[in-house]
């Protein structure tokens, strides 16, 4: 089915079971233990609220105070936003779907990154539902709209609250060719809320992922070369073995560069095991001045970590961030986006076996499931 903008006003009128957007122009999700708001443009989540050890309420995801510096910073770090269709990398811009090449906008270095500079997280989407803890977005895509995108594709998020949980569905459609489907949502952690007046970057984080044993090794340019390696244990991508501060392999050379030139830290991605439990928790994030935990479950088989390297610390976190009598600025490695996907460019990689994962046609549906559950330690 195709959305004219008479239905998606009409499926917006209809939905009475909330009020609308406040002054800021923000939806407001809410169930115990939880508060989340949400914007349409790029069906970005601007706040995320959850109690800290000592019940304090803290906003735990980067955002802007003003809603509308959204579409106009022009870093465009996509905070809390869907990218697509195709998210992460394209190596060299370029695929090929039966024997047809295809050449995407290089934005990247010699890459393109989440579809280039028209991909779905610069775009305003439509609300097609709103309730007290509901809402769906819906995004209708025209054929190379992003350059090198072949096919209309009509796309869909839905995002929910529960006790302590934050849910993201997400369905797309390529309506008359066969086209790259690959989404995300490219979420920024700072579990202290930039209030711990000692330690402002995301290095005393903890994060585990016990099935994330694999990763994919990637060139100076944060593109998989193809190789997908066995991570050994102690290694500067082993969070499987045990739980580990993000900074825990800081004083090893390979931690300098290990996420591409100029780059420390993290910018890459993990494979989870192939026989684990979905219904499992994937991978758990936390922080021990804080005590806030936060626990991923996912039907993607891959997650990309990224330690907030590009950040030059001009930046300011929100209001609802920081503490008082300290500035209000972001940190190089201030935060970490968590984005669980599949693997990155593997519409390059058929030797990997994720085409049918990434490339969909008429009549087949792609679909993505992640959520969020929040407590303490």
């Amino acid at each position: 089915m195709r959305y004219s903008f008479a239905m998606l006003a009409a499926a917006a009128a209809s939905a009475t079971a909330a009020p609308g957007p406040d002054a800021d122009g923000k939806y407001t999700l809410t169930a115990p233990g939880i508060k989340a708001q949400f914007i349409p443009y790029a069906a970005t989540l601007t706040n995320l609220f959850v109690k800290d050890k000592d019940g304090v309420e803290r906003d735990i995801v980067l955002g802007y105070t003003n809603t509308s510096y959204y579409p106009v910073d022009p870093g465009h770090p996509v905070y809390n936003a869907i990218p697509g269709r195709y998210v992460n990398r394209i190596g060299n811009g370029t695929y090929t779907i039966d024997g047809v090449t295809y050449h995407t906008q290089l934005n990247d270095g010699p890459n393109t990154l989440h579809s280039g500079t028209n991909n779905w997280s610069f775009r305003t989407w439509n609300v097609t539902k709103f309730g007290n803890d509901s809402i769906t977005f819906a995004i209708y895509d025209k054929a190379n709209s992003s350059q090198g995108m072949p096919g209309d594709v009509e796309a869909s998020v839905t995002y929910s609250v529960s006790a302590n949980t934050w849910k993201i569905s997400m369905d797309a459609k390529s309506l008359d060719v066969k086209s790259p489907l690959m989404l995300t949502q490219h979420t920024y952690f700072q579990l202290d809320a930039f209030a711990n007046p000692e330690n402002r970057t995301i290095w005393n984080h903890t994060l585990y992922a016990p099935s994330a044993k694999r990763a994919l090794v990637a060139d100076q340019n944060a593109l998989p070369t193809g190789v997908i390696a066995n991570i050994s244990k102690d290694a500067i991508d082993d969070f499987w073995s045990a739980p580990h501060e993000l900074g825990f392999a800081s004083g090893n050379a390979e931690f300098e560069n290990h996420c591409g030139n100029g780059c420390h830290g993290y910018n890459g991605a993990l494979a989870f095991d192939d026989e684990r439990n979905k219904q499992e928790v994937a991978l758990t994030l936390s922080s021990e001045w804080s005590g806030i935990k936060a626990d991923l479950r996912t039907d993607q088989d891959a997650v990309v970590l990224y330690t907030c390297n590009w950040n030059d610390g001009k930046t300011e976190f929100k209001d609802t961030q920081g503490v008082e009598g300290q500035d209000k600025f972001i940190p190089r490695d201030g935060c970490i986006a968590i984005e669980a996907q599949d693997y990155v460019d593997g519409i390059n990689h058929p030797e990997w076996g994720r085409l049918e994962k990434q490339i969909f046609g008429p009549g087949q549906k792609y679909h993505w499931e992640s959520s969020w559950e929040f407590g303490t330690i």
